[in-house]
């Protein structure tokens, strides 16, 4: 199995150059955020290992509300960030980047302070990585190459049924089966369609992902006695901090949501980028701390096929601490428009964003960390959207195809290699073409 992993740079605007950085930005895109893939700075989609990519610029707009805490705000500098997932090792990627991509990269980082010609790209480019708190992948192991391919012999499939059914011939599912796998045998031999068999995972690979696998419950299993004797402490120390917590919940000013409006729904999938302030005190920055590690966790061992929870429309998702953990990046590309995105986290796993949003500041009142918060609707949507930030430019491989269609896809062509055991196996199958 071929691992993902991610990058995520991020640096401060020098002063005056933001305009002049957004312009360069919108050189790159097609439509409001939505990267061409052969843009002239940065060719994303002559990447074959690169799944999704964005920059943005990062400018807070929620850092005045730490003062209802009694504590002077300090504005955020102006930064911006470029992230991506990738199939392999980052540093690998990265260093292909910089090989294919030198002048355009420099010529974007040259409106960040610190970055000045004759500058290591790569070394700067390390240097500004911000190594994520929680990453979550879709499907761990499904590479660019076996999406291309397998909507691709998707497609001839479907191709090759509309044709048998055109020339009325036999329906048997067993003799459509074997004429399908005939088609695609012959498709294959003549290089029309590339059907790449994925690496087995070595055991060399396999031995860290169990040990990482039971370290958790192992150390929770040893922690159990201290746990359980200051759960009470945790407890009431949480509720006073949840009684007092004020709420910010404003109207999302129009303009903003016009803004936001103008990079959205331009494919199937849209980028989400949000930005904000974790409460002030030792337990909420232990409870974020903790929160995102045992996401992390999960999202490795738990939730690497196709859902998170109960949500399936998310492809990959990452949550950054910056700032000494002073305030948490979110960032996601999901399938579907904002309100539906919102509306699947809201009804199917109130409690899981409670557990992680709830330390940020004026997010809606918890009860106990998971109760009540985004159980009210209108007021997480109201708190998310003021922290949402514009995609300036966003890159995908695999425009008009949602995570539901990847998983279908992987159906078909395990349904093909095996044949579904039975007539109803394989009527559904073939519904699935």
């Amino acid at each position: 199995m071929i691992p993902q992993d991610t990058f995520f740079i991020l640096a401060p605007v020098a002063e005056n150059r933001a305009e002049d950085l957004l312009s360069l930005l919108n050189d790159m895109t097609k439509a409001p955020g939505y990267a061409d893939p052969d843009n002239r700075l940065v060719p994303f989609g002559r990447f074959g290992q690169l799944h999704v990519a964005r920059f943005f610029l990062v400018r807070a707009q929620t850092w005045r509300d730490i003062a209802a805490y009694g504590q002077d705000p300090q504005p955020y500098p102006l930064q911006l960030a470029f992230l991506g997932d990738v199939d392999g090792d980052r540093q690998a990627f990265l260093r292909e980047l910089v090989t294919r991509c030198a002048d355009g990269l420099s010529e974007i980082f040259s409106h960040c302070a610190g970055f000045d010609r004759g500058t290591d790209l790569l070394r700067w480019m390390e240097d500004h990585n911000v190594k994520e708190a929680a990453n979550y992948v879709n499907t761990r192991g499904r590479t660019v190459r076996q999406v291309h391919e397998e909507a691709a012999l998707a497609a001839a499939l479907r191709r090759e049924l509309t044709a048998v059914a055109e020339r009325g011939e036999a329906t048997d599912p067993f003799a459509l089966h074997d004429h399908l796998v005939d088609h695609v045998r012959r498709q294959t031999a003549n290089g029309t369609l590339h059907l790449t068999r994925p690496p087995r995972t070595s055991l060399r690979q396999r031995i860290p992902n169990w040990l990482d696998l039971i370290s958790v419950p192992a150390i929770l299993l040893l922690l159990s006695p201290l746990l359980l004797i200051t759960l009470p402490f945790f407890l009431l120390w949480l509720r006073r901090l949840e009684r007092t917590d004020p709420e910010i919940l404003p109207r999302p000013d129009n303009a903003h949501l016009a803004d936001l409006g103008r990079y959205e729904d331009h494919d199937v999938t849209n980028p989400f980028s949000a930005f904000g302030d974790v409460k002030p005190g030792p337990l909420r920055r232990l409870i974020t701390t903790t929160a995102l590690y045992l996401l992390n966790y999960s999202a490795r061992h738990i939730y690497g096929r196709g859902y998170l929870t109960r949500v399936q429309t998310i492809h990959f998702a990452r949550w950054v601490f910056v700032d000494d953990k002073r305030r948490v990046m979110f960032c996601s590309n999901y399938d579907g428009a904002v309100e539906s995105y919102m509306d699947d986290f809201v009804n199917k796993v109130a409690w899981g964003l409670n557990l992680v949003f709830s330390n940020g500041i004026g997010y809606p009142s918890t009860r106990f960390l998971i109760k009540d918060g985004a159980e009210q609707e209108d007021k997480f949507k109201r708190f998310l959207r003021n922290r949402q930030l514009p995609t300036q430019v966003w890159y995908k491989a695999y425009p008009g195809l949602t995570a539901r269609d990847l998983v279908r896809n992987s159906e078909i062509r395990h349904g093909l290699e095996n044949r579904p055991d039975g007539a109803k196996a394989l009527h559904n199958w073939l519904a699935k073409i």
